[in-house]
């Protein structure tokens, strides 16, 4: 395993270095799973049961260049509730130099889409996710769901992908974004869909913001799943702001060979 790399300090770079910093593989032949997540240095993964709080302006940065590096954007069911998730809003210009440049983008400037796995379709037609104004949201469900649900969802505008039986996997996730070329993958969380992705040795790539605060109370972690499964990662970058936010970056050693 490679030295843990120096502490970088954030102002010292252009955007043009964070780029280089968080690109995904050039050209990935098949989805690479990223993980985005923002914790206090206690280990609390929400404020009052949102990641907002949490939030610095260096976090929001790195938030705003993750998605503008994604094909799509993955979530949860739970996190869109909680987090009122509506359509990604991205740097178009930026995405269109991305993808000139092979980095990710979108030759037009369009945003990710926005990628949900509910596996019973369990989402309201008339919440934000549906009526704000972007591209078509995804939704990646089970046979299991019922076919009330998933009409529900296809007639307020989403593109319904059943992936799985019962549930849905890293595997089924996979398989289902790859169907839609979408392989620069950002995963928002929350917990439980990153805990299952854990489970099914899923996860490509972890960039974890450390906000400089303590939180207490009863906030859970960034991962939680049944089954624990030790998952090795190396270092790959370490950035320091001034206002004390560590922004580090973590990938699976065998991800780029």
């Amino acid at each position: 395993m490679p030295p843990v790399p120096n502490a970088i300090q954030l102002t010292d770079l252009t955007r043009d270095d964070l780029v280089e910093l968080y690109a995904y593989p050039v050209e990935p032949s098949a989805p690479y799973l990223r993980v985005n997540f923002v914790t206090s240095i206690d280990g609390a993964v929400t404020v009052d049961g949102r990641s907002g709080g949490l939030g610095t302006p260096a976090d929001k940065k790195i938030f705003a260049l993750l998605r503008d590096l994604a094909d799509v954007v993955l979530v949860g069911a739970g996190t869109v509730r909680a987090e009122k998730y509506g359509a990604a809003h991205t740097d178009s210009e930026l995405r269109k130099r991305l993808h000139a440049e092979g980095l990710g983008g979108d030759p037009d400037g369009t945003p990710p889409r926005i990628a949900v796995v509910s596996a019973r379709a369990a989402l309201d037609p008339a919440s934000k996710l549906f009526t704000d104004e972007g591209a078509r949201p995804i939704i990646l469900t089970t046979a299991a769901a019922s076919d009330d649900n998933k009409k529900r969802l296809i007639d307020a505008g989403a593109e319904v992908i059943v992936a799985g039986e019962n549930l849905c996997t890293a595997q089924s996730i996979r398989a289902g974004l790859e169907s839609l070329r979408l392989r620069r993958v950002l995963c928002e969380g929350g917990p439980s869909l990153f805990g299952e992705l854990i489970a099914d040795r899923g996860v490509d790539d972890l960039c974890l913001t450390v906000s400089p605060q303590l939180v207490g109370g009863s906030a859970g972690r960034i991962a939680v799943s049944p089954l624990a499964l030790p998952t090795p990662m190396v270092p790959r970058h370490l950035l320091l702001d001034t206002d004390g936010t560590i922004l580090t970056r973590w990938e699976r050693a065998h991800t780029r060979g």
